[in-house]
């Protein structure tokens, strides 16, 4: 009993016990409270429908997970049980019921819970039921004593409509609102966190970055002693260190652009750029450290850049490097499927939301639909790797005010999308990327 009356309670539990409690209300009010309160029980119906009822809620107790489930289960489970009370209040009295408003209780619910449109279709519903329930009054009920009673049970109907008019509008608006701001609480927890995870794998960067550096310069010298050992030698042709040369070298640069990388974020240093730059800065980088991937690039064309006037986006020296890395698992995913390190990489403009959308697509196998909404979002052990890269490249992006978009092909493959949000020509900056 303890557990059954949490406070944490789900929606559906708790909607269950309220419902249960109504149907409770409805037994005592039938069985020992009909005269006390003027309940007319003059139809057997009444009593099959009470046990309807019953079995109803035991089965829909029962099913509440499922149900819930459903995109429409809890509106059905509402509409039924409005359709429940509208039938006990016509058969103990109708609109002379002292306990009409009860009416009200699904359109509460409904108003808190579900949308909008389910909370005024109850309203509909229950509003035509308790205006039928008026005219089928009969006469000699709308006396009392001698008084006519009929404007007093007016005032009551005019009173549901306001009521529940209140309800479908005021409580159902900030039930939204609320709903609206634990959405937006959830995204800044997990926004919070996923910026934790980053600031710690940033100073492990930045550790075992500076901890390479000695390493790297003593590989340094003692690759050029073996170049001049060699020329000496009259081998200058060695394969071997010609190899050794240019992984030190691409080490090197890597290092470096490293560095730079991280006093121009320290720094917070921020550009304009146009997207034809960033799309052949984007192909000059991947000539020249990874020449192997074949890379099908789609750059703008003038008519284009007069008919959307922008195509600048604000770039920091994160950017480049994050749409590598997207670059970088295409062409690992297509190199495991088809045995070519195979990426296609183009641009677009969308008008209506004035943003820039660069695609990178492989063709490898794809991913899981439900593996696409993780990645990019927290680490994820898999045979590939952990999703470290995805992970930092969307952080890069949402820096810059850009969303990372996961997607599938039909013909197989994935689609990484990333969109930007454009900027005034006017600032943009010619300047190389970094």
């Amino acid at each position: 009993m303890r557990t059954l009356f949490n406070s944490n309670l789900g929606v559906t539990d708790q909607l269950a016990l309220l419902r249960l409690g109504g149907l409770l209300l409805k037994i005592g009010l039938t069985f020992f409270a009909a005269e006390t309160f003027g309940l007319s029980l003059s139809s057997p119906v009444l009593y099959w429908g009470i046990c309807l009822e019953a079995l109803y809620l035991a089965f829909t107790f029962r099913l509440r997970e499922p149900i819930s489930r459903i995109e429409s289960g809890l509106f059905i489970v509402l509409l039924l049980d409005t359709v429940f009370w509208i039938s006990w209040l016509y058969f103990t009295g109708g609109a002379t019921n002292a306990f009409i408003s009860l009416l009200l209780l699904p359109i509460a619910f409904a108003a808190i819970t579900l949308p909008k449109w389910a909370p005024w279709t109850l309203t509909l519903l229950s509003t035509v039921a308790y205006s039928l329930m008026i005219f089928s009054v009969p006469e000699s009920a709308m006396k009392h004593h001698g008084m006519d009673m009929s404007s007093h049970y007016l005032g009551m109907w005019f009173n549901f409509l306001i009521s529940s008019l209140v309800l479908t509008t005021s409580v159902a608006y900030i039930a939204q609102r609320m709903r609206k701001q634990d959405v937006e609480l959830s995204f800044m927890r997990e926004a919070q966190l996923r910026q934790e995870k980053l600031l710690a794998l940033g100073t492990a960067s930045a550790q075992m970055a500076h901890q390479l550096a000695t390493p790297l310069a003593s590989l340094r010298l003692l690759v050029d002693e073996a170049v001049e050992e060699a020329q000496e030698q009259g081998r200058n042709d060695s394969p071997v260190l010609s190899e050794m040369n240019s992984a030190l070298q691409r080490c090197e640069q890597t290092l470096n652009s490293l560095r730079a990388a991280t006093e121009s974020i320290r720094e917070q240093k921020q550009s304009i750029v146009t997207a034809n730059t960033l799309l052949q800065t984007l192909e000059q980088q991947v000539l020249l450290l990874m020449p192997e991937v074949q890379l099908e690039l789609t750059l703008f064309d003038i008519e284009t850049l007069k008919q959307h006037g922008s195509t600048s986006v604000l770039s920091d020296a994160s950017l480049l490097p994050a749409v590598m890395s997207l670059v970088e698992n295409a062409a690992s995913a297509s190199l495991a499927e088809t045995g070519d390190e195979r990426v296609t990489v183009s641009a677009m403009i969308a008008p209506q939301s004035q943003r820039l959308c660069i695609s990178v697509r492989d063709y490898g196998i794809g991913i899981s639909k439900a593996m696409r909404a993780q990645v990019g979002h927290q680490l994820i052990e898999s045979e590939q790797g952990m999703g470290m890269a995805l992970l930092l490249s969307h952080a890069s992006f949402e820096r810059l005010g850009g969303r990372l978009l996961l997607g599938s092909t039909a013909s197989g493959g994935t689609i990484a999308e990333v969109s930007f949000p454009l900027q005034l020509d006017i600032e943009s900056s010619n300047g190389e990327l970094s």
